[in-house]
């Protein structure tokens, strides 16, 4: 009875797999890449609106990747569909089965292949190695039932996390016209790119930017240049941000010169905003606090978002929020618990920390002080108000290059349930928002190095895969008791 085959190329060699388990061939797409990721996993790709683990066929058998040869993938069917990246695809064609010896084939194979057969590709010379790839896969991810993966799909739970103190507000700070203002992490709902080209609307003030795209629906962009009083410019266009704010019950896109931070705020540096000035009908009116920072040093404008705006603009953002539930909250595709994650960029890949992990973002200091007999990923520690903080190369720490350039580079200030740290990361993004319902499972196609990928938010309608990672799996065990003989030093220090 004749047997159907796919035949392609890797590192050279020509394999084959039954036609049955292929359920189609593309190019290769766009890769998220995994952090420490098995040799075999290329990353995670969107492939029609779902996620799709992306393996190496050079990987998979002990080779070396070479991205400018693999230019397609094979998407294997079964219950977890899985795409192989190959060099090249040769052929489908149909064998007898007299023509496949089975008896021989593990004999002939390589170090690293798995084979259940082979047979002579075009009837002489050129032989077709028939691929074992269940066994193949097998070998190369540790199939394991983690506890971790089979958590409800919600985030890092909140008792696993350090609470951050009562007496302290979240806020999320950006500059306009060179001073400080911010808003309550709350009111915020995503920080965005501005975008390159917006729609203008006819008849408009200055201050009001036009539309743009934003999920299902078109987001209002209003300057804030424009809304505190100064003269509206296009400067550092590339820094622009938008800060997307509930205001009126409605969703408002407002442009920032660029972002800042987002830090705990105590509240007996929170000063309320003088009466004399709050009386006047100019950008002081739309301040609600002022907070005093780094002795005094760092002055933040925190805004009142009610009101940016004259009456008869919250009247109309009013009138217009129709997409806003009895609770004032947008009304949802669907039911689900909304979470908010903070991007950051390593490379060309993004990933995703609950902010509720997140205690600051602000830029990486001048000044590290290193530590020695240390590993490579812990860039050294840093003084933050007071506290030493350790400090880790995120680069370093998921193996990457070093980042030529290292100007715009965030630290994120993370805590768990046990340490605190400063991460460097190249960029920070956004602050995410999206339905516990919209957040898909890591694909199981890992091991232990790969456990601290949690989630998987999948951006289908701009090309982006967003990995959500567990503050608690950042670091290793060993790396965590490290930290903890490290801290214990540090309180020793100060006592």
């Amino acid at each position: 009875m004749p047997e159907r085959f796919l035949t392609f190329r890797a590192n050279r060699e020509l394999y084959a797999l039954p036609a049955s388990r292929v359920a189609e061939v593309i190019r290769l797409p766009s890769v998220a890449r995994v952090p420490q990721a098995p040799k075999g996993l290329l990353g995670l790709a969107n492939l029609r609106g779902s996620v799709l683990p992306v393996a190496s066929m050079r990987g998979l058998l002990g080779g070396e990747e070479a991205a400018e040869a693999t230019t397609r993938a094979i998407v294997l069917d079964g219950t977890t569909p899985v795409a192989l990246a190959v060099d090249v695809v040769e052929a489908l064609v149909t064998v007898e089965t007299g023509q496949v010896e089975t008896r021989q084939a593990e004999l002939a194979a390589r170090p690293g292949e798995r084979l259940k057969g082979a047979f002579a590709a075009d009837g002489k010379n050129t032989i077709a190695k028939i691929l074992d790839i269940d066994q193949l896969i097998g070998a190369a991810f540790a199939q394991e039932a983690r506890a971790h993966q089979r958590r409800t799909l919600r985030g890092v739970p909140v008792q696993d996390l350090e609470a951050v103190a009562d007496d302290r507000q979240m806020l999320v700070s950006f500059e306009v016209a060179g001073q400080e203002y911010a808003f309550a992490l709350d009111v915020v709902q995503e920080i965005l790119d501005a975008p390159e080209t917006l729609a203008t609307l006819p008849a408009n003030e200055a201050l009001v930017l036009g539309v743009t795209p934003f999920r299902d629906t078109l987001l209002p962009l209003l300057s804030l240049r424009g809304l505190l009083g100064f003269p509206i410019r296009a400067e550092h266009a590339d820094r622009r941000k938008i800060v997307v704010a509930r205001v009126g019950g409605t969703l408002v896109g407002l442009l920032a010169d660029r972002m800042r931070t987002i830090f705990p705020a105590d509240a007996g540096l929170l000063e309320k905003i003088p009466a004399v000035l709050s009386a006047r009908a100019g950008g002081e009116a739309k301040i609600s606090a002022i907070y005093r920072g780094d002795n005094g040093r760092r002055l933040v404008s925190v805004l009142a978002p009610e009101q940016l705006f004259r009456e008869d603009i919250m009247q109309r953002l009013k009138a217009g929020g129709d997409s806003t539930d009895e609770t004032g909250h947008a009304a949802l595709d669907a039911p689900g618990e909304e979470r908010q994650f903070l991007v950051f960029r390593l490379g060309d890949n993004e990933f995703g920390l609950p902010v509720e992990a997140v205690d600051e973002v602000t830029r990486v200091p001048d000044q590290i002080t290193r530590l020695p007999r240390t590993p490579k990923f812990l860039e050294g520690v840093i003084n933050l108000r007071g506290d030493v903080l350790p400090v880790v190369d995120q680069r370093r720490r998921f193996d990457m290059p070093p980042l030529e350039g290292r100007g715009g580079r965030h630290l994120v200030v993370v805590r768990t349930e046990r340490h605190k740290a400063g991460l460097i990361v190249d960029a920070v993004r956004e602050i995410l928002r999206c339905r516990a319902d919209e957040i898909e499972p890591a694909p199981n196609l890992s091991n232990e190095a790969v456990k601290l990928v949690h989630g998987v938010v999948n951006l289908a309608k701009t090309a982006r895969i967003v990995l959500l990672l567990d503050p608690t799996e950042l670091l290793t065990r060993t790396e965590r008791g490290l930290l903890d003989t490290f801290q214990t030093k540090a309180k020793r220090a100060r006592s």
